[in-house]
């Protein structure tokens, strides 16, 4: 059975009565960590609370790089955090960032830690930030004063892959690099200490998930592109973050976040932070 769509239009956002859904803004940039709280500020969807990359949605990084660049948060402390958000078990939340320019995964990443808290009504604005724009919606530069409640976690431990689990992981398990395929072959690495991909690895760019307007591709493309069929995958990145676009694609074609199509939460950052580990280069 298809699961429900991961995905919500800005037409679907712009119908529903104010207050009736909790949303985060999830806009961030990797080169500039302010430039997300910045655009916040200069104008939002209203009501909405920003969700930090680095401090609301990631855990502090542990000595030695174990856990990678962004590790997993304690979910009690995420918990903790969406609560005060105004959050509760029983919220609708759609997360948005801005797909322009190839930042089309912080909400994808949020999408994902609340599922893997086992929030099951979450969901992506698709086309983020502009889509929003063009279907009218209003910009709002008021911050928002949230009513604190209660989110329980329920966590799903078949959502995440460790390490362990990609090194010993059966044959028929398909391992998907979400990264650009310059930093795949090891051509290039900006950001970690090692180049290169795990062994035994597909490329996957997650940034082909999107389309042009930076709206998600069909179940059908995306099926093809990933081109894994039924079998189990683990799917990583640099760091577990632009690797949730190809979750949620995954999602799109029929194949739900579970022990089939789970994230490597430490990723390529993790993966080099054990000098132990094989590394593989080119195609």
């Amino acid at each position: 059975m298809t699961p429900p769509s991961p995905l919500k239009s800005a037409a679907w956002l712009l119908a529903q009565r104010p207050g009736a859904v909790r949303v985060l803004d999830c806009r961030y940039a990797l080169s500039d960590p302010l430039l997300g709280r910045l655009a916040y500020l200069e104008g939002h969807i209203p009501g909405a609370v920003y969700a930090d990359l680095e401090t609301d949605l990631s855990g502090p990084v542990q000595p030695g790089g174990e856990g990678g660049r962004h590790p997993l948060p304690d979910p009690p402390v995420l918990a903790d955090w969406l609560g005060a958000a105004g959050i509760g078990n029983g919220d609708v939340v759609v997360c948005y960032d801005d797909p322009g320019g190839g930042q089309g995964f912080y909400a994808a990443r949020a999408w994902w830690l609340l599922r893997w808290l086992g929030h099951r009504e979450v969901y992506v604005l698709d086309g983020g930030w502009p889509a929003y724009l063009a279907a009218g919606g209003e910009a709002s530069t008021e911050e928002p004063h949230p009513v604190p409640t209660t989110f329980t976690p329920d966590v799903q431990p078949e959502l995440v892959a460790t390490a362990q689990d990609v090194q010993n992981r059966e044959d028929g398990v398909l391992l998907i690099d979400s990264r650009a395929p310059e930093r795949y072959r090891g051509d290039s690495e900006p950001l970690d200490k090692k180049a290169g991909h795990i062994p035994g690895a597909v490329n996957r760019p997650f940034s082909a998930a999107l389309d042009e307007q930076g709206q998600f591709r069909a179940g059908a493309e995306q099926a093809g592109r990933l081109a894994a069929g039924d079998a189990p995958t683990i799917i990583y990145c640099g760091s577990g973050v632009s690797a949730t676009p190809n979750l949620l694609a995954r999602e799109l074609a029929g194949v739900p976040l579970g022990p089939n199509n789970r994230l490597y939460a430490g990723s390529w950052s993790d993966w080099v932070s054990d000098e132990g580990r094989p590394v593989a280069t080119g195609e």
